[in-house]
């Protein structure tokens, strides 16, 4: 008996023959008056064929596995894009309903991807880069052991500037947001993205206060600089105040409040 040697399919070389149902339903779509057309066959016509040719949707679906979706979803996006593609395809064009309905409905999976999947709006262009690296990388850890592919090596091998290869990098890292309250890797104490948020610092409106009256301040006779610095630096009492300069009390208090008079009407009219 002579050996049989194995033939690698096309995916779709299963694929069904509608030729005829397609036919038929544009036969009936080119009918002049509407009220002729029978719309029971049209809508059994249209179901046939999207049942027909479902399992090539679904193997479509099946490329896009684990890349964060569920293939439930996927399968459903494709059955959607394979439902536009028999709405869409026109025969007399002369080409394969298969070479239209392959692209129509992988674009609609992918667009499901860009559209739906990403925590945040990111530019296709981006998404585009991401893929770019990602495949890069993947096939960069079969030929580079014991260390993560180098920026240099995932550009070439992607066949991109290091600086688009950057921004695929960092697009990796926006598939998906964390929640405020998720444990940054490696604490042991619970620290959460939220304790690294930034808040309003109060001193940034003395900083503002502070310039305005700078002006004014070292235009102030040298006695009363000192009052003041001691005052509200060196957080002194009016009372010790008046012990270092050997007068009362009280006078510190009239130079204090008249000093904080002057400064405060100059800025005033600064602002002004």
């Amino acid at each position: 008996m002579r050996p049989t040697t194995a033939v690698k399919q096309h995916p779709h070389d299963d694929a069904p023959d509608t030729a005829a149902d397609f036919r038929r339903l544009s036969d009936l779509d080119a009918l002049p008056d509407p009220s002729s057309r029978d719309e029971t066959e049209k809508q059994r016509l249209r179901a046939d064929i999207v049942s027909a040719w479902l399992p090539m949707a679904e193997r479509l679906a099946g490329r896009f596995r684990d890349r964060g979706e569920a293939y439930d979803d996927l399968r459903q996006v494709a059955a959607l894009g394979l439902v536009k593609a028999v709405d869409r395809y026109d025969p007399d064009q002369g080409s394969a309903f298969e070479s239209y309905a392959v692209p129509t409905v992988t674009g609609e999976i992918k667009r499901h991807f860009r559209d739906h999947t990403w925590t945040l709006h990111v530019p296709r262009r981006v998404q585009d880069l991401r893929n770019r690296v990602r495949f890069a990388r993947q096939e960069l850890t079969q030929t580079v052991s014991g260390r993560a592919p180098t920026l240099a090596e995932t550009a070439e091998r992607a066949g991109l500037s290091e600086d688009e290869a950057r921004t695929g990098i960092e697009a990796l890292e926006s598939y998906s947001a964390l929640s405020l309250d998720a444990e940054l890797n490696g604490s042991e104490d619970g620290y959460a993205l939220r304790d690294a948020i930034g808040s309003e610092d109060p001193a940034l409106d003395i900083v503002i206060d502070r310039e305005a009256a700078a002006p004014e301040l070292r235009r102030l006779p040298e006695r009363e600089r000192d009052i003041l610095y001691m005052r509200f630096f060196d957080d002194m009492t009016q009372s010790h105040i008046a012990e270092q300069l050997g007068i009362s009390q009280m006078h510190v208090s009239r130079l204090i409040n008249r000093c904080c008079a002057r400064v405060r009407d100059q800025a005033r009219q600064d602002a002004a």
